[in-house]
């Protein structure tokens, strides 16, 4: 497997965690209480887009040659990066 597959299977399967956090967001904020459902609500919409925003950044990387996979990926790490505290600072708040 090249690094950039490698790369890319990472990347899939940390979407796939997210998504999995999504789905607990989305389960806990179904229990919560009016006003607590408001900020659960507006936290996952929050981390929906966010998510949205990384398939797409992930679409892109799979499509690009070697090359330009290379020059995509320093971007795209610290995206990722960001997208990952965004998760943790989210659950974070509702523990």
């Amino acid at each position: 497997m090249s690094k950039r597959d490698a790369y890319i299977e990472k990347m899939k399967a940390q979407i796939d965690l997210w998504n999995a956090e999504i789905e607990k967001f989305e389960a806990q904020a179904h229990k919560a209480e009016a006003d607590a459902r408001l900020r659960y609500e507006e936290q996952l919409a929050d981390m929906r887009a966010q998510r949205e925003s990384m398939r797409e950044q992930l679409r892109t990387l799979q499509d690009a040659s070697e090359q330009a996979f290379e020059r995509l990926r320093a971007g795209s790490e610290a995206a990722w990066d960001e997208m990952a505290r965004a998760f943790r600072d989210a659950v974070a708040k509702f523990r």
